[in-house]
């Protein structure tokens, strides 16, 4: 039996149940998409876990999409903020020596369409805001991992959305790395506030993460497009810091950044409305479509 290159977690149109399984990227390659357009999309089931599971014969058909992981295989989202130069040039700062960073909860996990990004009221102030982020999941736990190691830590790559909530996020600062009280921004601890998906691509069949493109849509308008090589700090430099004295446990999520367009530098400014379509696009992965609603 084979290892999956293309995961997805599913519920099963035969039996109605959670499962894993792995999609041939040659038959679709935009799984997200194929199923938007209410598409058939048949999966091989895989036997075991996202970590150690094998592709078997046995085809069934995608019902429901979810999350490539659920919340409670998560045991928390590492994010990494001003981390494309392009970003950072839109913004008028300076590229940072370190890396800038902040954590979300895994409550934060949210899947694809029919999956849906819910904004609380207090959200609800013209303040809410996308970013199109590439994300990696931990294979497995690791600690003070070099540089030149660190690549083997990675089980896959999906697409992600880090949404925000401005107007909350800069009132407050956060120290989450040298800190053992984790404070929370309202800019990362919202539930659903990182939707992931469509699909978990292994990084045999990615290959080099750090040439893809990525692009956020909203209601049809592509509002970013940057590229992965735009990462001031790339896959491993990121991998090897945030395991600095930190245990990175298996199933730990890692928000790569973000390129320019998010809506709060956009004139006019783009906001995250009730009904909106927001997509996270990226070369080799697929779409991740979700509709905005509003509590």
């Amino acid at each position: 039996m084979a290892a999956w290159t293309h995961l997805v977690r599913f519920i099963a149109e035969e039996d109605a149940q959670i499962h894993f399984g792995n999609v041939d990227a040659s038959k679709y390659p935009d799984v997200g998409l194929s199923l938007f357009k209410g598409e058939k999309v048949a999966a091989n089931l895989i036997n075991g876990s996202a970590f150690s599971g094998t592709v078997t014969e046995k085809v069934v058909h995608i019902k429901q999409l979810l999350s490539p992981l659920a919340a409670s295989d998560v045991p928390i989202i590492r994010c990494m903020g001003l981390n494309y130069r392009d970003h950072a040039k839109e913004a008028n700062m300076a590229i940072p020596n370190d890396p800038v960073l902040f954590i979300k909860p895994r409550t934060a996990i949210a899947g694809p369409f029919p999956g849906k990004i819910a904004v609380p009221k207090f959200a609800q102030d013209g303040s809410s805001d996308y970013e199109a982020e590439l994300s990696l999941v931990i294979s497995k736990d690791g600690r003070d991992i070099k540089v030149e190691d660190a690549l083997d830590y990675v089980l896959g790559y999906t697409c992600s959305n880090d949404v925000s909530a401005r107007n909350a996020q800069f009132l407050n600062s956060q120290w989450c790395f040298s800190k053992g009280e984790h404070q929370y921004l309202a800019r990362g601890c919202l539930d659903g506030s990182a939707p992931i998906g469509p699909v978990l691509v292994s990084p045999a069949a990615i290959g080099d993460a750090g040439k893809l493109a990525i692009k956020a849509i909203h209601n049809s308008s592509v509002v970013q497009d940057s590229n992965t090589k735009e990462m001031i700090f790339d896959i491993a430099t990121t991998i090897s810091y945030l395991s600095k004295g930190t245990t990175l446990e298996r199933g730990t999520i890692i928000m790569t950044g973000t390129g320019p367009g998010i809506g709060c530098m956009r004139s006019p400014k783009v906001v995250l409305n009730h009904g909106d379509d927001m997509r996270v696009e990226i070369e080799k992965i697929g779409t991740l479509i979700n509709e905005i609603y509003y509590e």
